[in-house]
């Protein structure tokens, strides 16, 4: 199977701008005229922050650092394919409205192109990234679950392709990984429901699939086991993310406490959402697809310095074979995002309990650092 090297013929005309546009699941709708009230803020937010990570790319240790990365994710795929028994066969590599359609544009396929093969050098294909620079935060969404479990592999019974995400997370003020954060990362199943919550039609409170938290190493790294995101209505294909700082880790495999320091979604080329939505079970969900142009989130994702579609290899020759994806997304540590990130239900043993002061209006709304 070979990726299109071009996904703009598939892109839809980007979703025209209304006062008060209504999204795929509760709370997920934010008016223009709020949007258009923060732009002063955000501008003045993300400059600031690029500003500080500009100035530092040529130190030696941010070069070190980078090798190291391209190191690590060699190995990364290494590892996935014998575990996969596919290290012998082949493998197939990638990628506002104006700064999505720059993005969007690009292949992020890294899977045997015209330009990539297994004589390629490894910098190449595992050295090509997001942009070092402050990663957006985008609106939180309405299904965060506070004090998930401590755990990479957050698969469970759920059925679809295989996706082994790695995140690098770096702190622009020091120009270094980011310390003793937690990162929280959800998304739906191949046919569009979220585990957690019991909203309706999603899985239900005593439920956890597609869900967890990890600490990030000395690196600033973590890696979660997971499969590709489904969709459902009014929004295209994504993950999310947020960033714990301070929090502690209980006896009990969870966390609690600290602050939200970061809070975003990624988002994936739309030539490989449309081959993976045309396999089983992607394929049993009626709800139309939403392009990510056509997705009004996706506008807080982008910006011209920063690329929301990470990097991504097939681990082998067919989807079932999963893919590795990997980004690196600059935050800063001492933000407290606290307001926009309102959490939907609490997790606990047996069975989770809703919010009662949970706040719709807040997880559409997303933090000033998108401008």
């Amino acid at each position: 199977m070979v990726f299109v090297s071009s996904i703009a013929a598939t892109l839809a005309v980007a979703l025209s701008l209304t006062p008060a546009a209504v999204f795929g699941h509760p709370g997920e709708r934010y008016g223009k005229l709020e949007a258009m009230e923060e732009m002063g803020n955000a501008q003045v937010v993300a400059k600031i922050n690029n500003r500080a990570l500009e100035a530092c790319q040529n130190l030696d240790a941010v070069k070190a650092r980078k090798e190291r990365a391209m190191t690590r994710r060699l190995e990364t795929f290494q590892r996935l394919r014998r575990e996969r028994g596919t290290e012998k066969g082949p493998w197939l590599h990638r990628r506002d409205a104006e700064a999505l359609q720059k993005w969007a544009a690009l292949t992020h396929n890294r899977t045997g192109s015209a330009n990539f093969n297994k004589e390629t050098p490894s910098k190449e294909i595992f050295g090509s990234n997001t942009s070092c620079v402050l990663t957006p935060d985008n609106a939180n969404g309405p299904y965060f679950v506070y004090q998930e479990h401590i755990r990479s592999d957050v698969v469970e019974e759920t059925v679809g392709v295989p996706l082994h995400l790695e995140l690098q997370f770096i702190d622009v003020q020091t120009c270094e990984p980011a310390k003793e954060i937690l990162i929280d990362t959800w998304s739906c199943n191949a046919t569009g429901a979220y585990s957690g919550v019991s909203a309706r039609g999603e899985g239900g409170l005593g439920t956890t699939f597609l869900r967890g938290v990890q600490q990030v190493d000395a690196d600033g790294v973590v890696n979660f086991d997971t499969i590709f995101p489904g969709h459902y209505q009014g929004r295209a294909t994504h993950q999310h993310l947020i960033a714990h700082v301070g929090s502690e880790i209980l006896p009990n495999g969870t966390y609690t406490g600290g602050r939200v320091a970061h809070l975003s979604q990624l988002f994936f080329d739309q030539t490989l959402r449309d081959t993976i939505e045309a396999t089983a079970p992607y394929n049993t969900n009626p709800i139309p697809h939403t392009t990510n142009l056509a997705d009004w989130f996706t506008g807080y994702a982008a910006t011209t310095e920063y690329d929301p579609f990470p990097n991504y290899i097939m681990l082998g020759g067919d989807l079932k074979d999963g893919l590795f994806v990997w980004a690196e997304l600059g935050l800063n540590t001492s933000s407290n995002w606290d307001h926009y990130a309102p959490y939907a239900s609490t997790w606990k043993e047996g069975g989770g309990y809703d919010n009662p002061d949970f706040d719709f209006w807040a997880v559409a709304s997303p933090p000033p650092t998108h401008g």
